[in-house]
């Protein structure tokens, strides 16, 4: 999840928090019946609340040209981390006591911790926001619970492309909290403030919008996190880690120093590397406090990860990366996110992009159009594929292009992720990928390439 300006390492594209791939269940994407939009004849009020100049910069330096600072960038230099910019912060790649490669391994066996500060957090509330949010995605969110989360998409008006990858959490009644990406940062806010503008010149319903301006938000990611996570909990007994299940969240206090506990944060169970964990949104002044504490409670279980290994992990995953895997060009069909267009929406419609989309849903034999691409993960033999390069036919026609591409540490092969002609997309396929000018045989696999360890409810 970054902007195409995302850097390399061992030439991968880094991932921003790159999280949208198949579907874990049915049942976690929540995709639920959605009722008619209202229209009340009474004029709307929407309050918005977004960044001011000096909000933006709140973890920045003074200078225009250097990127802004996460709540825990004093953390990581104390850790020893190489920082590289990324979606407009200072971010870390890895840190001294660990390798990327050793980093990674230590994610799946054990527990790391992650800096996800930089993504945006928002709040939309009232009594049109279900409404609003089912409007510019095409996901089911009206009979979504309280406390789940489902995974969706911004979506374009006309052309049903893909604005951005986003988590969307209703927290009540009338309340959602939602995270998009850093890179597509401006991108998003000006979305945002457009699509508001419509709604409330349309006569709907109050939205009201909030940027969670220096929120902090820090990613406990591997099998060991739950055991990690409820040793720091303030009160065990309120939240059973137990009994909350991937797409599920809670409201808790963390035990930090000199017994204190902090403020409530926002514990959401997910795992964008494959593996169990959680999403931990902190206030700004307990962000350093919460953190220092979860590296505390067990040292010999948890490490910090910087992005390095958290490209890889997701590339394992199957997990997309905005601006890479993902673009506004791209519609959900093509990407293979089919899923997160609800059930009641396929027949229902009224979202962005409806049309084309659903459209591209319909098989042609039934007279619709389907779609002429496909988002596809490959197995590569001999040296890894790069983003760009073109995957041939046993013709050498060029069929596709890889977007994503890594060794993977856990496999011991090289994977890839690529976008491939409609009917060059089954699993099992054999192609070749050009590299340095040399024709790698390919295979196309299935994603996730490694199993995922998701907590699933029963």
């Amino acid at each position: 999840m970054s902007a195409k300006r995302g850097i390399r390492l061992l030439q991968p594209a880094i991932a921003g928090a790159g999280r949208l791939s198949s579907p874990p269940n049915a049942a976690s994407n929540a995709l639920h019946s959605l009722r008619p939009l209202s229209t009340p004849s009474r004029r709307p009020r929407i309050s918005v609340r977004t960044p001011a100049a000096s909000n933006s910069q709140r973890f920045s330096s003074s200078k225009a040209d250097e990127p802004a600072k996460t709540p825990l960038y004093d953390l990581h230099a104390a850790h020893g981390a190489k920082f590289v910019p990324f979606g407009g912060y200072a971010m870390p790649v890895q840190y001294s006591d660990l390798s990327v490669g050793e980093s990674h391994h230590w994610t799946r066996e054990k527990a790391s911790l992650l800096d996800v500060s930089h993504m945006v957090q928002h709040h939309f509330s009232g009594p049109g926001a279900d409404a609003f949010l089912s409007l510019i995605t095409p996901s089911s969110l009206t009979t979504l619970k309280p406390h789940h989360s489902t995974l969706s998409t911004l979506l374009h008006r006309e052309t049903g492309g893909i604005v951005d990858d986003t988590v969307i959490t209703r927290l009540d009644a009338t309340h959602f909290y939602v995270v998009t990406n850093a890179g597509c940062r401006a991108k998003d806010l000006e979305y945002f403030q457009t699509e508001l503008a419509a709604w409330k010149e349309a006569g709907n319903p109050d939205v009201k919008w909030n940027v969670l301006e220096g929120q902090g938000l820090v990613a406990l990611q591997g099998p060991a996190a739950a055991e990690v996570l409820a040793s720091v909990i303030a009160d065990p007994e309120k939240v059973k880690l137990d009994e909350l299940y991937f797409g599920q969240s809670k409201y808790a206090s963390i035990r930090i120093a000199n017994w204190n506990t902090s403020p409530e944060v926002l514990i959401s169970r997910g795992g964008y590397t494959g593996e169990d964990g959680f999403e931990i949104s902190v206030p700004a002044s307990s962000t350093v406090a919460v953190t220092e504490k979860l590296l505390s409670a067990a040292p010999e279980t948890v490490r910090l990860a910087g992005l390095g290994a958290r490209d890889s992990l997701r590339l394992e995953a199957g997990m997309c990366l905005y601006g890479h895997d993902l673009d506004d060009s791209t519609t959900p069909v093509e990407a293979a996110l089919a899923w997160v267009v609800g059930k009641d929406r396929r027949v229902e419609g009224g979202f962005h992009g409806s049309s084309v989309i659903l459209s591209q849903l319909k098989p042609k034999k039934d007279g619709g159009k389907g779609v002429t691409r496909r988002r596809i993960g490959l197995v590569v033999d001999g040296a890894p594929a790069r983003e760009g390069a073109s995957i041939v036919d046993a013709e050498d026609n060029v069929i596709g292009t890889v977007t994503s591409g890594c060794p993977s540490p856990t496999l011991k092969k090289n994977i890839a992720m690529a976008y491939i002609k409609d009917g060059s997309h089954k699993s099992g396929t054999e192609v070749a990928v050009l590299i340095r000018g040399k024709r790698r045989k390919a295979v196309v696999t299935k994603m996730p390439f490694v199993p995922s360890k998701y907590y699933r409810g029963p």
